[in-house]
């Protein structure tokens, strides 16, 4: 497969290809970036403590924390869909790191939405409850900071696999030159 599947569109499609995966990985570093250092920690400043109680604060956080959640699923599976693209138009074989760390960090959204983020709202829950004894408040308390400290390394972990996966995407392909034509430059 050396044109690769798509050859008959044109050497038009591969840079517009190439766009779509900087857009995606632009949007999904963005987001991690403003969510762990700015949005994420708002809920719990002063300012919105002076104003919102912390268990109100904290299931105020959970609501965007499940929407951010949500907008990583979808750009792992766009990134993952776009080195399925990009190794059908073009016929290079798939870099076996960018799939693995595409994967991992798709992996970790799935778990952060599907079993991390459902255990964190029990958790708050009995940290709040006026139902639970003061020792389920307290194991509950313990095991909430244990998890919040794990989701905000894993975060800090994730933008820095973004960061390497953008990297990887923005720099020339392997074979690729820097001009197309070596009657470019004629003297």
């Amino acid at each position: 497969m050396a044109r690769g599947v798509f050859w008959r569109y044109g050497p038009n499609v591969q840079p517009f290809i190439r766009f779509v995966g900087l857009i995606n990985i632009a949007v999904w570093l963005g987001a991690a970036v403003f969510f762990t250092i700015a949005a994420g920690p708002a809920f719990f400043s002063a300012e919105m403590l002076g104003f919102l109680p912390r268990p109100y604060a904290g299931r105020a956080a959970e609501v965007v924390i499940e929407r951010y959640l949500l907008l990583q699923q979808w750009c792992g599976a766009i990134a993952l869909l776009h080195v399925l693209v990009e190794y059908l138009y073009s016929g290079r074989q798939v870099e076996r790191w960018n799939l693995v760390l595409l994967s991992i960090l798709f992996v970790v959204a799935l778990v952060g939405s599907y079993w991390l983020l459902p255990h964190m709202h029990e958790l708050q829950r009995t940290m709040y409850s006026a139902t639970a004894s003061v020792a389920q408040q307290a194991a509950a308390k313990s095991r909430f900071g244990l998890f919040h400290g794990t989701s905000y390394l894993v975060s800090l972990l994730m933008i820095a696999g973004l960061l390497q996966y953008l990297w990887r995407l923005t720099r020339l392909a392997p074979g690729a030159r820097a001009f197309s034509g070596s009657d470019r430059f004629r003297t």
